[in-house]
């Protein structure tokens, strides 16, 4: 977002590139009325703007996420066009970091996702309303960060399916905006849920959001990507082997164990490429586990 962080991004990438030469995807998103918080494992809540480390929130409505939270200020014209220039500097950034694809965060209740939402989003102009217009700014910011990074490298969106909340974003709506990303060459759609709103009911179990992505993959042509709960590798192979999605991503689950892909690979039978300095640790069954 920035020379400061560009430079930073830059010594991480050099020293993962040193040892890896596996691709790399940078995800790019804006918090809108959610951001100016404290790090949520010092202190949850947002730190309103007259104090250190907040400032004055954004939204598509002044609107607040929840009680306490800051009015957002609702972008006028000027701020829409600052925040399409953000996007699209960053995408050039990614581009010159060599990032080979970037993802558009359009869910969990951020910038996008409140435009698309009808409980965050109550314009009354071009950008609110009908779910055309609703639509539109995320569109916007997909077009400019499409135009900003190279052709041949890869951008997908993801989206919270239904806001969990009546009268929210819900699974018709989402289907709808996958088709419209679909028409203007996005290369893949991950589909997630939730987020926008605190009176979200969801009932959570393993692959609790993979429906989801299969309503979407039964309407568009490009590669579904699922999330929600997935920890076991053959529930990830099972959902791809049966069609409701074509990817699995992993966040939590690889936080809490770096090594996830190895040992899906180990249960599944496939091969993962490792650094020589690791081959010796593969265990004594599984001798063809690690390529170098």
């Amino acid at each position: 977002y920035d020379d400061k962080s560009e430079a930073a991004m830059a010594r991480v990438l050099d020293a993962i590139r040193k040892w890896s030469d596996m691709p790399i995807a940078i995800q790019l998103a804006h918090a809108g009325r959610k951001a100016s918080t404290y790090k949520p494992w010092d202190q949850q809540g947002q730190i309103p703007p007259d104090q250190q480390g907040g400032w004055q929130t954004l939204a598509p409505s002044a609107v607040p996420y929840t009680t306490g939270y800051t009015l957002p200020t609702a972008l006028d014209s000027a701020g829409l066009d600052e925040v399409r220039t953000q996007f699209a500097n960053a995408a050039k950034r990614a581009a010159r970091l060599g990032i080979d694809l970037i993802q558009i965060h359009a869910a969990h209740g951020y910038l996008l996702h409140q435009f698309l939402s009808p409980l965050s989003n109550q314009r009354t102009d071009e950008y609110g309303g009908s779910l055309e217009n609703r639509a539109r700014f995320p569109l916007e910011i997909f077009d400019v960060v499409r135009e900003a990074f190279p052709t041949e490298k890869a951008i997908s969106v993801r989206i919270s399916a239904t806001d969990w909340v009546e009268g929210g974003f819900n699974i018709e709506e989402a289907v709808a905006f996958a088709k419209m990303l679909e028409a203007r060459g996005v290369d893949a759609i991950h589909v997630s849920s939730g987020g926008l709103h605190p009176d979200q009911k969801i009932d959570v179990y393993p692959g609790y959001q993979v429906p989801l992505a299969r309503a979407v993959k039964s309407a568009v042509t490009i590669p579904v990507v699922a999330v929600g709960l997935i920890t076991e590798a053959q529930h990830a192979e099972s959902i791809v082997a049966s069609g409701d999605a074509d990817i699995i991503g992993i966040a939590r689950t690889a936080l809490y164990d770096p090594r996830w892909p190895w040992h899906a690979a180990a249960t599944l039978g496939a091969q993962v490429r490792a650094a020589s300095q690791y081959l010796r640790c593969q265990p004594h069954t599984l001798k063809n586990l690690f390529k170098s």
